[in-house]
C-alpha cells in the first residue's frame, strides 16, 4: 500500500502498452520550457482561494460598519455564498469552451474576467449612495467574478494536467498540487492576512477603506498571470487527443465514465461542503469564541479575531505541500483516503472537546486543533480530488468531465456556505454551536476515505496517456472512427491520409 506506483492499474480494461514508452516525456524541452506552462495554467487558482476567503472578513467588517441594514437583510448571505454560483455557472461554460474551442483561449477569457469584475467589486456603489444598491452591486459583481473562477477549473487545472505530462516521471503529481492546490491554499491564506493588516494599518474607524482594498487585492493575481498566458500553447495531449472539431459521443461517453464521474463529483461536493464553509466563517468561529464570557455589548477587537483566522489558515500550507510528495509517493487514491480518513478522525476528537477548547484562555490550542484539522484535509481530497477529476477521463472530453466534477464541488460548497449557520443554530446559541458543524464534517470525511479505496481506481504517473489509449481502445469497440482525434479544423480523415502518404514519399 505504501509503496511508490510505478505503473497504472486502470478498471473496466486492461490496455496492452508498453510501460517504458513515455510519449510525453520524450518531446524535445528543457525542464522550465516543460515547468512554466504548468506554472501558468494552473496558479490562478490562487484568485479563487483569495476570493473566496477574503470576502468572509469583508463581510464581517460589513456587519461592523452598517449594522442591521446588513446583517439583517439577505446580502449577508448573499455575498458570501453568490461567488459559488456564478462559479458552478463558468465552471460548466468553460468546461465546455476549453475542449471544443481552446484551452489557452479559454483560460485567458476567464482571466479577464477576473480582473473587470475583481475591480468591480471593490468598487461597488449604489445609485446616488443607496445602501441597500451598493449590496446588490456587490452581490451581482460576486456572481460575476465567480465565473471567471468557474474558468480556472476546466481550462486552468486540466491544462496543468496535461503539460505536467510533459514533467519527469516520479513527480507529476507533486507538480500538479503545487501549482493547483497549494495555489488555492496560499490564496487562502493571504485572503485571511490581507484583511488582518488592513484593519491594523487603517484601524477600525476606517473600515470602509480596509473592506474595498481587500476585495480590490483580488486584481493582481490576475493580472500578473496574464502576459504568461498570453505565451501558453496549447498542451501536446490535447493537439493529439481532442475532439475540437468532430462530434463527441456524448452517449458513449456517458455509458463508459457514469460511475467514475459520479463518485468523484460526490467526493468533491463533500470536500468543499466543509473546507469552503469553515474557511468562510472560521473568523466568525473565532471572534465567537473570544467574546464568550464576556458582557453582550463586548465584540472582540476585529484585529485580533483576524489574526487569529490567518494563523488557523496557515495550517492549510503545510498540509498542501506535504501532501503533494505523498500522493507521488503512494499514489492520489490511497492519499486522499488517508488524509481524509485522519480528518474525520481530529474533526470527532475536535467536536468531542469543543467545550474546552472553545474557551477564550484555549484559543491556541483550538488554532491548534482546528488547523491540524484543515491541514488534513488537504493532505486528503485538497491535494488531490482535482488531480483525481484531470486523470481518470480521456483528453478530448476531460474539460467536460472535470468540469462536472469541479461543478458538484461548487454547489457543495454552495450549500455549505448557506446551510453552515442553520446547523450552528442546531447546536444552540451558546459556544458550543460550531461543534454541530465538525459532527457533521467529520462523519462525512469518514464517507468520502470510504469512496476513495472502494470506487476510485488507482492512478500512477503515466495515467493520461493510458486513458487515452483506453478510450481509443473502447470507442473502437463500438464502431466510432479514432482517427477523428485530433483533427485540425477544416481537415478530415481522409485529408490527413493524403497529407501523410505524401510526406511519407518526401521522407523516402
Amino acid at each position: 500500500m505504501f509503496r511508490r506506483k510505478k505503473e497504472p492499474v486502470t478498471t473496466e480494461a486492461v490496455v496492452n502498452v508498453d510501460s517504458n514508452n513515455d510519449p510525453l516525456a520524450e518531446v524535445p524541452k528543457s525542464f522550465w520550457e516543460r515547468l512554466w506552462p504548468v506554472l501558468a495554467c494552473g496558479s490562478g487558482l490562487f484568485s479563487d482561494g483569495y476570493i473566496n476567503n477574503v470576502i468572509g472578513s469583508v463581510s464581517t467588517m460589513l456587519s461592523t460598519i452598517y449594522g442591521p441594514a446588513y446583517t439583517n437583510s439577505s446580502a449577508k448571505k448573499n455575498v458570501s455564498s453568490i461567488t459559488f454560483a456564478g462559479t458552478v455557472a463558468g465552471t460548466l461554460v468553460f468546461g465546455y469552451l476549453s475542449d471544443k474551442w481552446s484551452r489557452k483561449n479559454a483560460l485567458l477569457l476567464s482571466t479577464i474576467i477576473l480582473i473587470v469584475f475583481a475591480a468591480l467589486g471593490a468598487a461597488s456603489y449604489g445609485y446616488h449612495g443607496n445602501l441597500q444598491g451598493m449590496f446588490a452591486a456587490l452581490t451581482a459583481y460576486r456572481f460575476l467574478v465567480g465565473v471567471g473562477i468557474g474558468g480556472e477549473y476546466p481550462a486552468g487545472s486540466v491544462a496543468c494536467s496535461e503539460a505536467s505530462g510533459e514533467l519527469k516521471s516520479g513527480s507529476r503529481n507533486r507538480w500538479f498540487i503545487l501549482f493547483t492546490n497549494v495555489m488555492i491554499d496560499w490564496g487562502f491564506v493571504i485572503g485571511a492576512f490581507v484583511p488582518y493588516l488592513l484593519v491594523v494599518i487603517c484601524t477600525e474607524k476606517h473600515l470602509r477603506l480596509a473592506w474595498r482594498i481587500s476585495l480590490g487585492l483580488g486584481v493582481v493575481p490576475p493580472m500578473l498571470l496574464l502576459w504568461l498566458r498570453v505565451k501558453l500553447k496549447e498542451p501536446e495531449e490535447f493537439k493529439r487527443e481532442s475532439m475540437k472539431h468532430v462530434k463527441i459521443p456524448y452517449l458513449l461517453i456517458l455509458r463508459f465514465y457514469w460511475w467514475r464521474l459520479l463518485v468523484v463529483s460526490l467526493i468533491w461536493f463533500i470536500y468543499d461542503f466543509s473546507t469552503y464553509s469553515f474557511g468562510i466563517y472560521s473568523s466568525t468561529i473565532v471572534d465567537t469564541i473570544l467574546s464568550s464570557g464576556k458582557p453582550a455589548s463586548y465584540t472582540a477587537p476585529l484585529s485580533r479575531s483576524f489574526g487569529w483566522n490567518t494563523v488557523i489558515n496557515l495550517f492549510y500550507i503545510p498540509g498542501a505541500m506535504g501532501g503533494s510528495f505523498f500522493s507521488d509517493w503512494i499514489g492520489p487514491r490511497w492519499a486522499l483516503a488517508w488524509g481524509m480518513f485522519a480528518q474525520g478522525i481530529v474533526g470527532f476528537i475536535m467536536a468531542g472537546l469543543y467545550k474546552q477548547l472553545s474557551e477564550p484562555k484555549n484559543i491556541a490550542a483550538f488554532a491548534v486543533v482546528f488547523g491540524i484539522f484543515l491541514s488534513l484535509g488537504e493532505v486528503g481530497a485538497g491535494d488531490n480530488i482535482g488531480l483525481v477529476a484531470s486523470k481518470t477521463s480521456a483528453t478530448g472530453v476531460r474539460g467536460q468531465y472535470y468540469a462536472i466534477a469541479a461543478a458538484f464541488g461548487k454547489i457543495g460548497a454552495f450549500v455549505g456556505t448557506y446551510v453552515f449557520p442553520y446547523i450552528e443554530a442546531a447546536g444552540g446559541n451558546d459556544v458550543t454551536s460550531a461543534q454541530y458543524p465538525f459532527y457533521v464534517s467529520s462523519s462525512l470525511c469518514i464517507f468520502s476515505a470510504a469512496l476513495a479505496v472502494f470506487c476510485l481506481p488507482s492512478i500512477g504517473q503515466d495515467t493520461i496517456t493510458y486513458e487515452d489509449l483506453r478510450f481509443r481502445e473502447y470507442l473502437e469497440s463500438k464502431g466510432w472512427d479514432t482517427r477523428q482525434l485530433g483533427l485540425l479544423k477544416g481537415e478530415s480523415v481522409e485529408s490527413r491520409a493524403a497529407a501523410e502518404i505524401v510526406g511519407a514519399e518526401k521522407n523516402f
